[in-house]
């Protein structure tokens, strides 16, 4: 067997980051993308418009199980003990397995219940209204963990070997994230190196925060493999294993304890010399990480379902104690400055089911490409869920800041406020950051400028390609700038949506607006822009609200005509916040406040600002031997 492998010898460069980002994104585009049309000006309403229904037939199948999920959830279930003790019961665990709940997407054929992204949806919904940590296990199981690449990417020996036993209930998880990596696959050191025979692979190296690592009998970890030379240049490839964790040299080094979400078994998880054969690769050396960022195209949507779930539980609550609390001589429901709240509140979950069922509806679908669409519901949803848990608290007063066991024991009513907030945290970190987010739909949103672009921003690219690439450029934009500017979106255009015409005719107004403002940074930054994060993070926040207000004015249509009046109301209200904050976004998208705030940080970093900190009781720091000495006396 091979040794184990040591870490590299030198950092990553931030071409070489680049690089290996790149050659995991999904260069093309075979089916088309509403988001990515909106980008270009082009607002493809047909796409997202009738809004999609669920098959009654598909409706029929998961009505039996959607109904023993909640009331397993409701007889079973106690998210206070969960919170308290760290630990989802067994109990609870098993009755999933019963249900099938493990195998909600997994075909029948391999004993699963073969149902759809949108039932899944509707399960996860189910499950978050009531537990953060119960919907973590069976999202981390199904939606990132061994189920989905194996059915996307798997060989059909796979399949039958490891998917009827994972619907059975054998938890799955993925471990990509490590000590010293984040979102920067390229400094990965966890390796995977072939056997002397060249029939397996020997995997050393240490993955942290791995959802359900504690509890998992089968993990998806990224590892780097040896390098390839691909037209005389090295080339780093990583790839993903299907590992089974009662393999020897497989250890939990560390049970990692949060804030919220306490039921969670996460965990440091470490490598030392595990044997994989051969038969265990997914896919192909070096496809890893492309292979995660597909399965991540509908996975990212579990948590925007479960933030949707999370905000109409709290716009009860909110309901609730808006009309029994009383101050001033009226509930407080009733203060402008408390119902601006609630207001905001409703209308924004309302957003938020609307892209929940959009997306799931349009992956069931299948005729459509994802990718943008998926990371803005991650996006969107984790912070609307967040600001509503801040409003929440807010409106609760004290008592937000409570626990809902104190308030039981004083006799009041035990609203989870608290435990609400410390778990809806993680959701902007988890499956990527609110910022990853952001950078991955802003790299997609500039491709096909740059694309035009990139033999002219090369320093090395020789003069006579330069020209010839920018006569080419320039024939292209003399005639799609201008059609930027034009065209008709005023009624009667959007007439069939009512009252909510004129949102949609903005839309329209402000696609167009965002196409010539990305243009707008590409000139005024050219190579630059990638560093400019601000300018970028605007202009996916302003396609954020226009594809959330597309959303919502389908979603709100659809429930119309099914006698749901009302939903044009909280549409109506959506999009006037939201195109507050668009607007807001494309009068400062060049400000000059960024570069101001960077040189700030800059000289901060250096200590220049010491003196800020004024007096502070500095903490004691242990030595290596101390804390060595105290790992000890807790093994």
């Amino acid at each position: 067997m091979a040794t184990t492998a040591t870490a590299p010898e030198r950092k990553v460069t931030a071409a070489e980051a680049r690089e290996v980002a790149e050659a995991a994104r999904e260069q093309e585009w075979v089916a088309p993308s509403f988001v990515r049309d909106l980008f270009l000006g082009k607002f493809r309403l047909d796409l997202i418009h009738p809004y999609p229904e669920q098959d009654p037939e598909e409706v029929r199948r998961a009505q039996p199980f959607l109904e023993k999920l909640e009331r397993l959830l409701r007889e079973q279930v106690d998210s206070d003990r969960i919170d308290r003790e760290g630990e989802i019961p067994e109990s609870v665990i098993q009755g999933l397995r019963d249900l099938g709940a493990f195998g909600i997407k997994i075909p029948r054929e391999y004993g699963g219940l073969g149902l759809s992204q949108l039932s899944y949806m509707k399960a996860i919904e189910l499950v978050s209204s009531i537990d953060g940590s119960v919907t973590a296990l069976l999202s981390a199981h199904q939606s990132i963990g061994v189920p989905q690449p194996l059915k996307l990417f798997g060989t059909d020996a796979q399949k039958k070997q490891y998917l009827p036993r994972l619907a059975k209930g054998a938890i799955s998880a993925f471990a990509l994230t490590e000590p010293g990596v984040g979102s920067d696959p390229a400094a990965m050191e966890t390796t995977a190196v072939p056997t002397p025979d060249g029939q397996a692979w020997i995997l050393n190296g240490e993955k942290l925060w791995c959802t359900n690592g504690t509890k998992a009998e089968l993990l998806v970890v990224m590892a780097r493999t040896p390098s390839k030379m691909i037209n005389g240049k090295e080339k780093k490839q990583i790839t993903a294993f299907i590992v089974e964790t009662n393999s020897p040299g497989f250890s939990i080094e560390h049970r990692c304890q949060f804030m919220g979400l306490r039921g969670i078994g996460n965990a440091l998880i470490k490598f030392d010399n595990v044997f994989v054969p051969n038969e265990n690769l997914l896919w192909g050396e070096g496809l890893g990480l492309k292979l995660a960022l597909i399965t991540l195209n509908t996975g990212r949507l579990t948590i925007p379902a479960g933030c949707a779930a999370a905000g109409r539980k709290m716009v009860d609550i909110a309901k609730d104690w808006a009309n029994e609390r009383v101050q001033w001589g009226a509930p407080i429901g009733k203060h402008e400055a408390v119902a601006a709240k609630i207001a905001w509140m409703a209308s924004h979950t309302f957003a938020m089911e609307a892209i929940v069922w959009l997306t799931s509806g349009l992956a069931d679908r299948g005729n459509v490409d994802l990718r943008l669409e998926a990371a803005m519901a991650k996006l969107f949803n984790t912070e609307v869920a967040w600001q509503i848990s801040d409003h929440l608290v807010q409106i609760r007063g004290g008592r937000g800041y409570e626990t809902a066991r104190s308030l039981r024991e004083r006799g009041e009513k035990d609203y989870p406020v608290e435990r609400i907030m410390r778990d809806m945290r993680i959701n902007r970190i988890f499956e990527g950051t609110s910022e990853i987010q952001h950078l991955f739909i802003a790299r997609e949103a500039v491709d096909p400028h740059m694309k035009r672009g990139y033999k002219i921003l090369q320093p090395e690219t020789p003069a006579k390609e330069k020209l010839a690439a920018a006569a080419k450029a320039g024939a292209h934009y003399a005639a799609w700038y201008p059609s930027r500017y034009l065209g008709w979106s005023h009624y009667p255009k959007f007439g069939e949506f009512g009252r909510l015409s004129g949102h949609m005719g903005y839309i329209e107004r402000a696609s167009r607006h965002l196409s010539r403002s990305i243009f707008h940074a590409i000139v005024r930054y050219q190579a630059k822009l990638e560093r400019k994060q601000m300018v970028l993070f605007r202009i996916v926040d302003i396609g954020t609200d226009l594809f959330a207000m597309s959303a919502a004015i389908s979603y709100a249509t659809m429930l119309q005509k099914q006698g749901q009046k009302n939903a044009m109301d909280l549409a109506d209200v959506f999009c006037r916040e939201a195109r507050m904050r668009i607007e807001s976004n494309f009068s400062n998208l060049f400000t000059d406040h960024d570069e101001a705030a960077y040189r700030l940080v800059l000289k901060l970093l250096k200590g220049e600002y010491d003196w800020f900190k004024g007096q502070m009781v500095e903490p004691v720091v242990p030595t290596a031997e101390q804390v060595e000495e105290a790992v000890r006396k807790l093994a």
